[in-house]
């Protein structure tokens, strides 16, 4: 399933549990589809209506020329709700999904219930860090390397070296993304800057944080929880995906907080 934007990218979306239920919409990482949500859909859906989605740049929705903001993508989501007829929800973001999450907040508030930010952060740099990350991965010859440099950050080294079918199916899911588009979106958290406006969010707020986290670390995690007011912080013992490191904890934090 799909809608059209204003601005004719099509964007994917998946809708699971019963449409009576209030809505919860997911959103995931940079470099992945709405597909590493699949482990906690069915727990998530027995009391939410849940709605997925791929970013612009990503999965089966489409890929646009040039960087990409976090504005059109915080738009990108106030168009599918509309196009779905959502009025409010609940949202969940994690590392890119989470900025999503903070602009939602600042710029909608109006159509946000709780919010869930995890592994995020309100602003990431320098720019020239993600300028190189963007040369490079447009002028690689395929995507292997990118994709192990994500692993990498994302997974503790046991659970990597173990590998199984999680690790498979990242890094599947990597090896398929477009550069084009991961350069959009690399963009994107480049030059987004929320230290200042995160204190805008009303929504209730719990910050989701992983201890050994190298993208989006700990103290990142700690001071978007201060800058919001009333948030609450949980830091778990993972790296980059504690859905994935830690399904069942991550689940009942979500489900706890949420209902």
């Amino acid at each position: 399933m799909h809608i059209t934007t204003g601005d004719n990218v099509r964007i994917a979306y998946q809708l699971d549990g019963a449409d009576h239920l209030p809505v919860l919409i997911l959103s995931n990482s940079i470099a992945t589809t709405y597909r590493m949500w699949d482990g906690e859909v069915d727990a998530l859906s027995r009391h939410f209506r849940v709605l997925r989605f791929d970013m612009r740049g990503h999965g089966e929705s489409g890929i646009p020329a040039g960087a990409y903001s976090l504005d059109r993508l915080g738009r990108d989501v106030l168009e599918l709700m509309d196009a779905l007829g959502i009025r409010r929800a609940h949202f969940l973001g994690l590392s890119l999904g989470g900025f999503i999450g903070q602009w939602l907040g600042v710029h909608a508030p109006e159509r946000i219930d709780r919010l869930i930010l995890s592994n995020t952060a309100a602003h990431l740099g320098p720019a020239s860090v993600f300028d190189q990350r963007i040369a490079e991965v447009l002028a690689a010859s395929d995507m292997r390397e990118t994709a192990e440099g994500f692993l990498a950050n994302w997974f503790p080294a046991p659970m990597l070296a173990a590998g199984g079918p999680a690790i498979e199916k990242f890094r599947r899911m990597l090896l398929a993304v477009d550069r084009n588009g991961l350069a959009g979106l690399f963009a994107a958290v480049r030059d987004a800057d929320l230290r200042r406006t995160a204190r805008l969010i009303e929504a209730p707020t719990l910050v989701i944080a992983g201890r050994d986290d190298t993208v989006t670390s700990a103290r990142h995690g700690a001071d978007l929880a201060a800058a919001i007011p009333g948030a609450r912080l949980l830091t778990l013992p993972t790296v980059h995906l504690p859905n994935i490191e830690l399904p069942a904890e991550f689940t009942a934090t979500v489900l706890g907080f949420l209902r």
